[in-house]
């Protein structure tokens, strides 16, 4: 009865939804680089490049949309590396993933200790406030869960919706998911493979960066080492629990976030009973449990991790 309450509880939601933002940030923007055909692994150092980028604007003194759009061109910039590395360049889109996650993580640690070497904890900043929406934030149950969240939670939210129109209503879309699965279609089509590709690749490790800025700007008012604690991989998989659409990304972020969420409060009901460790390891185990039931009826880019040279047939 005690985990039915907690489910029901508006709180909980709340909570959950609060935990998922960054993960439907980081799924949208693995999905928009896959849907194109590249695995962006770099998506975890990505994360932390936007999250130390937009804390450190706002910190010396910008807005914090500025600082959200400092956290974007952060994660634009990274995107591009990688892009460059294995679209025109064909190398291997695993290695260089692996090899942006390093620069990134390394260079956002680099940049604050050198901008902040005495400092014993990490400056604060004012971060995004929960919305108070005239009648909406009041409604019964759904005001406290939704209606309450900050400003880059409805941006996330409301993204899902962009993105889902953009890959499924737009030539841009279409051009987008075609080059992901047939390239040399898309050359005789006279578009430009590369561009639609890297383009792609830009814009999605902007959406990933934005979850990170989420991390520092919104969840929580600092900067800290070791504070994306592997999201970026969580999306890597929830990509692949969704299908590559935006929707089922969704209710994947939304379920790791409930999973999360109740392990949290499961430790308060049992918790002196089990090692902390076991309720810690619930949402990864059960997210496991569900990426197996899913993947393999899932439908893939057939061109993803293929590289592709110009002219090729």
């Amino acid at each position: 009865m005690e985990i039915i309450d907690i489910l029901l509880a508006a709180s909980f939601w709340e909570a959950a939804i609060r935990i998922a933002t960054p993960l439907i940030f980081g799924v949208l923007g693995a999905l928009v680089c896959e849907r194109a055909g590249v695995l962006n692994l770099g998506i975890e150092g990505i994360f932390t490049a936007g999250a130390m980028a937009g804390w450190m604007a706002v910190w010396l003194g910008a807005g914090l949309w500025a600082g959200v759009l400092v956290a974007a061109l952060a994660g634009a910039f990274f995107g591009l590396i990688h892009a460059i590395l294995t679209v025109p360049l064909g190398l291997s889109q695993h290695v260089s993933g692996i090899g942006v996650t390093l620069l990134a993580t390394s260079l956002s640690y680099f940049t604050y200790r050198t901008a902040l070497p005495d400092v014993s904890s990490p400056p604060r900043i004012e971060p995004f406030r929960p919305l108070d929406i005239p009648f909406l934030s009041d409604l019964p149950f759904i005001g406290q869960a939704l209606f309450s969240q900050t400003a880059m939670t409805m941006l996330a939210l409301v993204l899902v919706f962009v993105t889902g129109w953009v890959l499924y209503r737009t030539p841009l879309g279409l051009a987008i998911r075609a080059v992901g699965d047939n390239p040399s279609s898309v050359e005789a089509q006279g578009l430009s493979v590369y561009g639609l590709r890297i383009g792609a690749v830009v814009v999605g490790s902007s959406l990933m960066a934005l979850g990170g800025a989420f991390l520092t700007m919104s969840a929580f008012d600092a900067f800290f080492f070791g504070m994306i604690n592997g999201r970026g991989w969580v999306c890597i998989a929830l990509t692949v629990f969704a299908s590559w659409r935006p929707g089922k990304a969704l209710i994947g972020a939304l379920l790791f976030g409930a999973f999360d969420a109740f392990q949290v409060r499961l430790q308060t009901e049992v918790g002196a009973f089990l090692p902390s460790q076991v309720f810690l390891m619930m949402p990864y185990i059960l997210s496991i449990i569900a990426l197996i039931v899913v993947a393999r009826k899932a439908d893939y880019p057939k061109a993803l991790l293929v590289p592709w040279f110009k002219g090729q047939r």
